[in-house]
């Protein structure tokens, strides 16, 4: 089967310094499938025009397309309704808005907001500049030794004054998928919402965002095979009905007046202007085939490749992995002795092998882990144990070329 899937990514096919690609930064972005990128292209050869405005033919096939694609994000994440898929430019802006309007309105002097030290800077300043406009205090759930969080934990920092709780499904650097379902009733017993940063999530396993009873959930096309600058933040309808635009202008309008004006319903409320119309195509085409393939398929062949680069890394010596062992989401953060990440990552591209190094955006994690940065491979559905192979073969061939430094 990863085989054909292979055969659908046009950019697998290549050679970057003389060797095939091997492409192990899917925690960034994800690569496009072909019937994507037929999608935005067919989109603007075809149907290109602006949404909701027109009566031509254009701008209905348009909006169909653009309507379609959100029918589709709400199926794909078993959301209620549709009308609660708000189109964002990713897991960012859908973050931020929940905490420019959601929490600015009901947080004040003495309330919390609960947060991971492992959240990405996403997930993270929003949270922060709210809490300075309105004199809310930060809180955060302690991280046993091997960066996981305990429900008890949870239990304990959760409190009658907390108003949010905040968490990544699956952490960028660490590869833990989180307990959301049942932080999400520890958070409601008290009053609480909680606010799911789905990036990391949504491409590597089925979401129902029902059964977990988050509040609130974000996530970014890009990292799912659609393009990048789409996004979507769904939220429970009562919530999305109470908050206030953070945009405003064309599209979300009802009525305008010289001095007041009022907001179209849910969720155009939230999309001032021209939105990413091709965006939404394409991550409607993505969902598409992600299906075509199965959410299950796709998690079941991200776990066994976890397994195998577990195995496989863990067998260099002087190699350091973070993070607990067992996991399910395709990703291994490390540190290869003392040899500096970003020159690692530029050893493996001298033999075509992508991978990410830094801090990922998430600098206070760093911080605990004590050190400045990391090096990451990440795995999705195209990826082989031939390719963990490469990988364990040049890194094994960067610590020789190092020698004492690791």
């Amino acid at each position: 089967m990863i085989a054909s899937v292979r055969e659908q990514f046009p950019i697998l096919h290549q050679e970057i310094n003389g060797h095939p690609l091997v492409y192990l930064d899917n925690a960034a972005t994800s690569q496009k499938p072909q019937v994507v990128i037929d999608a935005v292209k067919r989109y603007y050869e075809w149907e290109n025009s602006n949404v909701h405005r027109g009566v031509h033919t254009l701008g209905s096939r348009a909006t169909d397309a653009y309507e379609g694609a959100r029918e589709k994000v709400a199926r794909f994440i078993n959301a209620e309704s549709s009308e609660q898929i708000i189109f964002t430019r990713g897991t960012t802006t859908a973050l931020n808005l929940v905490a420019s309007s959601y929490a600015r309105s009901v947080c004040g002097p003495g309330d919390e907001i609960v947060l991971t030290e492992m959240e990405h800077h996403s997930n993270l300043i929003p949270w922060q500049q709210a809490a300075l406009a309105v004199g809310a205090t930060l809180k955060y759930i302690p991280l046993q030794p091997d960066g996981s969080i305990r429900v008890e934990d949870v239990e304990a920092i959760v409190t009658e004054r907390t108003k949010v709780v905040a968490i990544a499904y699956v952490s960028n650097v660490m590869g833990i998928v989180h307990p959301v379902k049942q932080i999400a009733e520890i958070a409601h017993r008290h009053g609480a919402v909680v606010v799911v940063d789905g990036a990391q999530s949504t491409p590597h396993m089925k979401v129902d965002v029902q059964d977990l009873d988050c509040d609130f959930y974000a996530l970014s096309g890009h990292k799912m095979c659609a393009p990048t600058g789409i996004g979507a933040l769904y939220g429970k309808k009562a919530l999305l009905e109470s908050m206030e635009p953070i945009e405003f202008g064309g599209e979300m309008i009802n009525d305008v007046g010289l001095y007041e004006s009022n907001w179209k319903e849910l969720p155009w409320k939230f999309e001032g202007g021209t939105p990413i119309i091709a965006g939404a195509v394409g991550l409607g085409a993505a969902i598409d085939f992600l299906e075509e393939i199965g959410m299950d398929a796709i998690e079941q062949h991200e776990t066994q490749l976890a397994a195998y680069a577990m195995n496989r890394m863990s067998e260099i010596e002087g190699i350091t992995i973070y993070g607990p062992r067992e996991r399910k989401v395709g990703l291994v953060t490390f540190n290869l002795g003392d040899v500096h990440p970003h020159d690692v990552a530029t050893v493996l591209d001298a033999q075509g092998i992508a991978i990410r190094a830094g801090h990922h955006c998430c600098q206070p994690l760093m911080r605990w882990l004590k050190v400045s940065s990391t090096a990451r491979a990440s795995f999705y559905l195209y990826n082989t144990e031939e390719d963990v192979d490469r990988l364990v073969s040049a890194l094994i061939q960067t610590k020789e070329y190092f020698g004492d430094a690791t």
